[in-house]
């Protein structure tokens, strides 16, 4: 079985990424990409999906033996584990190099004390665990291969088959350094280079540290940001700027349920609040690159603007059930591909609006036809900004009047005023401030509820949604605007847990609720986060932070967090490490700390 999804550690080389558990196992890698087939699939599955324990040696009916230590090496991606046995100690570091040629993922155990016996087993399963490959040796290598992919196993220790799995049987002592590498490559392509580990943890060593240099942010929560900007920059795609909302594809939600989604595509939406906060924090070129990604996906079609492309710009993303797999704690089906990606979200115009905009006011390089998307995306707005939509949330069930896309409609149409004033493109500036003033006026009619003094989820409806906490984030309206405050009180009675988190909207248990499925789910984090910015806002700081720093503590032990958290199993759940999660952390504590609202 899977460990729990906190029990995971991330690895990755700006292309793909794996999950390593606290055992030593990688249970999930992709290769080359993100978004390919798996060759370890047990996080879904079983070890039949395909596995990589390396750990000190066990009996074969125990449990392997989890490690008693683990952090990431300083401000890198590189993770060091240690195990304490009976017999000594021993240390796994583990990592992928940033790459320009073949992926590797690249294992190295050394002896810290004692004679520990340890223990590699290998169990390639290509095409999300379905297909067995051929597994060989070719000049001393070991490599597998199916169809289109070929992995090549290199290592220094004698290796042997059974069970369909390849086997290590070695011991190490103080001084002892013993690396593994698996490595990616076309099938129909030579073999890939023979792996230099020393050299290569050397160089993604210095890869890492060089790059938090850059951070500009040095205040009291500077650990929990660096974390979060080296997972963002993690899930940043190097070769074409595209950022994926996680790593992985169905971790539920829910666990047992059927809230499973394939989150291994560029949001628009995620993609747009990564780059605010990269650029807040010192990274224009990550900036500079998705910017140009966006220009590229959109490729002179603003009209039909997706939410989410492929990281190479992909349109088609079909979704698709994998009835092989039994899913995460048994949490069916597994999906890939993602359906939503042709559903309408009129928020999304706003968000990419303002990512723009706020490239635009930080003194990113002025590129024309940035300008001139944002033109066109209003000139789309202004037919459809009153149509109905799936939302923020991607809801199955029926388009609604979401407030929150009608806010970022209003967004998207202030900020592309703002570019005009600024002398830097021109447009119908009395038409635009005008359609401005209709939506703002619309929105406070038809989606603020007199009575109970709040903003409500759609026109018409009495449910709350905590994507209204952004309306005063966004300017939309003033933070002392007794509705603004009116709004935050009604979401904290009504959306919030016991243990004060948020969440997204109200379910319905086994009935279908208006997202359109059945099931309950946890706390959405990053509409937490959006609750501690505002209690800020709004003066009352001490409980935002106190707020803050109880989230804080759900991060796991390396300072990763997953999209939501279940209050009722005290546990994670949701894709992992999540960039949605990840940027509000950021957010809060920028704002936190502009505000001196930090302490014991």
């Amino acid at each position: 079985m899977a460990g729990r999804i906190e029990d995971y550690a991330l690895i990755g080389d700006m292309q793909t990424a794996a999950l390593v558990c606290r055992d030593g196992t990688v249970d999930w890698l992709c290769l080359p990409r993100f978004d390919s087939h798996a060759i370890f699939a047990g996080l879904l599955g079983t070890e039949e999906h395909g596995f990589w324990r390396l750990g000190p040696a066990h009996a074969a009916d125990a449990e392997p033996p989890t490690a008693a230590r683990r952090t990431y090496r300083g401000d890198s991606l590189i993770l060091e584990s240690e195990w304490d046995t009976p017999r000594g100690t021993v240390r796994i570091t583990d990592f992928m190099p940033p790459r320009d040629g073949a992926p590797q993922l690249i294992r190295i155990v050394e002896g810290v004390s004692g004679r520990v016996p340890m223990r590699s087993a290998l169990r390639m399963r290509f095409s999300y665990g379905r297909v067995v490959p051929w597994v060989h040796k070719h000049d001393g290598r070991t490599v597998a291969v199916a169809g289109p992919d070929s992995v090549w196993f290199d290592t220094d220790c004698e290796t042997y088959g059974k069970s369909l799995t390849t086997y290590s049987d070695f011991t190490v002592a103080p001084g002892d350094r013993i690396a593994f590498t698996i490595s990616w490559e076309p099938s129909h392509k030579n073999p890939p280079p023979l792996p230099e580990p020393e050299q290569s943890l050397e160089a993604t060593e210095d890869f890492w540290r060089e790059w938090v240099e850059h951070c500009t942010y040095h205040g009291p929560y500077r650990e929990a940001v660096v974390r979060s900007l080296i997972t963002l920059k993690a899930l940043t795609y190097a070769p074409t700027g595209g950022i994926v909302a996680a790593p992985t594809t169905s971790l539920p939600e829910d666990i047992g349920g059927v809230r499973n989604w394939d989150y291994r595509y560029t949001w628009l939406r995620d993609a747009a609040i990564t780059l605010s906060s990269l650029l807040r924090t010192g990274y224009r070129e990550e900036a500079r690159a998705w910017r140009e990604w966006l220009l590229r996906a959109v490729a002179g079609d603003p009209e039909n603007l997706q939410i989410m492309y492929g990281i190479a710009g992909e349109r088609e993303l079909g979704e698709a059930e994998l009835d092989w797999l039994p899913g995460y704690e048994n949490s069916a089906p597994v999906r890939v591909g993602n359906g939503a990606a042709h559903q309408l979200q009129l928020d999304v115009y706003g968000e990419v609006t303002e990512a723009l905009h706020l490239a635009h006011m930080t003194g990113l390089a002025r590129n024309d036809y940035a300008s001139l998307l944002q033109l066109k995306l209003i000139r789309y707005l202004e037919d459809h900004w009153d149509e109905p939509d799936e939302g923020i949330w991607e809801v199955r069930g029926p388009r609604r009047h979401f407030v929150h896309s009608k806010v970022m409609a209003w967004v998207a149409v202030d900020r592309t005023i703002k570019l005009i004033e600024s002398g830097d493109a021109d447009g119908p500036l009395d038409r635009w401030r005008e359609l401005r003033d209709d939506i703002h006026r619309d929105v406070c009619e038809k989606g603020y509820d007199k009575e109970r003094n709040t903003f409500t989820q759609s026109y018409g409806s009495k449910e709350l949604d905590a994507s209204l906490l952004l309306i005063p984030q966004m300017g939309f309206l003033p933070p002392d605007d007794k509705r603004v405050i009116g709004t935050i009180e009604a979401i904290q009675r009504e959306l919030s847990t016991p243990d004060g988190f948020i969440l997204r909207y109200p379910t319905e248990g086994d009935s279908e609720g208006v997202d359109g499925l059945p099931g309950d789910e946890g706390a959405f984090l990053a509409c937490s986060f959006w609750m501690a910015d505002d209690l800020a806002m709004i003066g009352r700081v001490d409980e935002a932070r106190k707020l803050f720093e109880k989230l804080l503590a759900l991060r796991n032990d390396l300072g990763l967090l997953a999209e939501e958290w279940d209050p009722r199993l005290k546990r994670q759940v949701g894709n992992f490490p999540q960039a949605f999660s990840h940027v509000p952390l950021i957010d809060t504590a920028l704002r936190l700390t502009a505000s001196g609202a930090y302490g014991g």
